[in-house]
This record gives C-alpha cells, sequence and structure tokens, in this order.
C-alpha cells in the first residue's frame, strides 16, 4: 500500500476543569497557550511546526475527543478517506477549521474520533518567541522542564490486533511489535507507526463495555537528563510521578508517567531508536521479557491498569493484565 498518513497533528482532549487543565500544561509542563476559542484552549511545545497540538475542551470525565493525522498530500487524503469509507465507516468531509484546511471526519472500528487532514497553517512565531535557527519554528522554551512536541496516543481496545490490522490494512500504518501473555495468544498490546517512529500510535487491551477509551497522551524531550528535570520540576510543584523514571523494552524509549489535574495520564519520552525497515516484521513480546521495563526489574503500579473515561473494566499494559482481568481473557 502507498503511504497515506505522515505523522500525528493534534490531539483532543476532555476536562472537566478546562482552565485547571490548561494552567497545568502551560505553568508546570511548559506548553504554551496560543488560542481560546468557544471555551476551548489550544496549546502548542516550543518545538510544534503547526500552530498547536493539544486542544483542551470541557467534558464530563477525561477521555480522548479526537486524534488528528496528517496525510503524506492533498491526493493521499482522498485515497485514505475513500479507503475508510470502502471498510464500512461512514464519514463526514468538514471545511476548515482553526488552523487546518478540509478534513474528512470519522469514528474508528472501536469508537475514536478521527480527524484526517492535509492542510495545516504553518506556525510563524510571534518576535519575542522567534529562534534565531532558521530551522526552529520558534525559541527554545524557558520553562525548565518543557517538551519538544507531541509525540504518541495509547488508546484502549477490545480487540488489540483487530484494531491493529484495521488500522495496517485501511490507512497504512505500519505494526511494530506487539505484546502477548505468557503462554498464551492473547494479545494485550500493540504499538503502530505513520514514520521510523517506534510508534505514534499505542493500543491496550480494554476489558470494558465502553468504547473510545484512551490510556494516555504522550509528549518528548530531546534528552535523558530533561526528562528527569521535568519529573524533578513537576514533583517540586505537587505532581506526583505515577510511574518511572524509566526504560521500555519495546522501542526502548526513556518514560516516566504522571496525571494531569483531570486525572488523565500524560507521559514524557526521550531517546529510543528509528526504524527505516520498510518490510518490518512486528515481533511479538511478552511480559516477562521487558516489553514495559527494559530491565525487568519494577512492576507497574495498579494505577496504571486505568483508561478514561472510568469504566466499567480495566484495561492491560504492555506488561500484561491485571490479576482481575486474567480469568475472563484466558482460557485454559
Amino acid at each position: 500500500m502507498e503511504k497515506l498518513l505522515s505523522h500525528i497533528a493534534h490531539l483532543e482532549i476532555a476536562s472537566p476543569d478546562v482552565e485547571a487543565s490548561a494552567e497545568f500544561y502551560e505553568k508546570h509542563f511548559g506548553l504554551r497557550i496560543v488560542d481560546r476559542i468557544d471555551g476551548a484552549v489550544y496549546l502548542r511545545c516550543w518545538g510544534d511546526h503547526y500552530r498547536y497540538s493539544l486542544v483542551v475542551r470541557e467534558g464530563a470525565a477525561p477521555a480522548l475527543t479526537r486524534m488528528a493525522w496528517r496525510t503524506q498530500s492533498a491526493e493521499a487524503l482522498e485515497v485514505a478517506a475513500a479507503r475508510v469509507q470502502e471498510s464500512g465507516i461512514e464519514g463526514t468531509w468538514v471545511d476548515s477549521g482553526n488552523g487546518h484546511g478540509r478534513a474528512f471526519e470519522f469514528v474508528g472500528p472501536f469508537g475514536h474520533p478521527v480527524r484526517l487532514l492535509w492542510e495545516l497553517e504553518r506556525f510563524e512565531a510571534e518576535s519575542e518567541f522567534a529562534s534565531i535557527y532558521p530551522d526552529r519554528p520558534e525559541k527554545r522554551s524557558s520553562h525548565a522542564a518543557a517538551p519538544r512536541f507531541l509525540d504518541h496516543v495509547t488508546i484502549a481496545s477490545t480487540d488489540v490486533d483487530g484494531f491493529a490490522e484495521w488500522h495496517r490494512d485501511v490507512l497504512g500504518f505500519r505494526l511494530m511489535a506487539r505484546t502477548q501473555l505468557d503462554d498464551t495468544n492473547v494479545s494485550v498490546f500493540s504499538v503502530l507507526t505513520t514514520n521510523e517512529k517506534s510508534h505514534d500510535l499505542g493500543v491496550v487491551l480494554d476489558h470494558s463495555t465502553t468504547p473510545g477509551r484512551v490510556n494516555h497522551i504522550a509528549f518528548w524531550v530531546d534528552t535523558h537528563e530533561e526528562l528527569l528535570i521535568t519529573a524533578d520540576v513537576l514533583m517540586e510543584n505537587g505532581t506526583p510521578m505515577e510511574h518511572g523514571p524509566g526504560v521500555h523494552g519495546i522501542g526502548e524509549q526513556q518514560y516516566l508517567y504522571f496525571r494531569e489535574p483531570s486525572g488523565l495520564r500524560v507521559e514524557l519520552n526521550s531517546g529510543g531508536y528509528r526504524n527505516y525497515v520498510p518490510d518490518w516484521e512486528a515481533n511479538t513480546w511478552t511480559p516477562s521479557a521487558g516489553g514495559s521495563n527494559f530491565y525487568r526489574n519494577a512492576p507497574i503500579p495498579d494505577s496504571i491498569f486505568q483508561s478514561f473515561p472510568a469504566a466499567n473494566g480495566l484495561t492491560a499494559t504492555e506488561e500484561g493484565i491485571h490479576p482481575d482481568m486474567y480469568a475472563a481473557l484466558v482460557i485454559s
């Protein structure tokens, strides 16, 4: 299949308290507010080439309200939209929105709202934010810990392999790795990418009946030292670390997890490797192989099995599943 998508462009999330979440992202995490429109707050990382990468909207509970992917070209947008509709999913063409042109919107097969677009407003910094380096969209943030750009999103699905295969077969994602439970064929985690990154889309197994849930959103810093500084700054300002810092086996990124005021989980990444192999065959990991923890020496907290919005079931991770999920998922 021809390459249809280029990368993740922005995420839209819901928060019961938009101002509290926006203040956290701006003052504690180092993003910058660029717009406030109809109650929604638009934020950017200092390295974003487009106007924004995160939109916070009002909602009853923390949730993912849309993930937006940029296509390879205007023609690729038309092809991708046609392939979605050929798969049996109806979508809608929408006119230009804030910072983007005509887009195709639909709800994926497991309940996640998606926007596909080509035309995006290139960010031009105001004079006070302009960088001396031509390739930087604006100067490096003066915040002690600030991500360079949006990295990925990990959602929840009742069928990990089915989710991965649909995104591969319809939209051309590359399947990079999966995790199956030891001694079973139950897939609990998978990562996919639109480019050479280890992933810009992850999926964990969902044991709830609520479609469209999200496990976390993730951002990127250039160095491991910046990641550690971020943990330091957040903790000194009242945000505890939920998990990490550590190193994932799958992708080999350094990571840390924490919660923003709505309760939504946020991950910060650095390091890892790039994979340029066009015919890459995804390896199958098991929890005991260290997919979540490269050093295999630190179990994850039970809270990581929570996804959003809260529902009548837990979700898995690359570490495996919660004991409460085992009897329902594994046939002995």
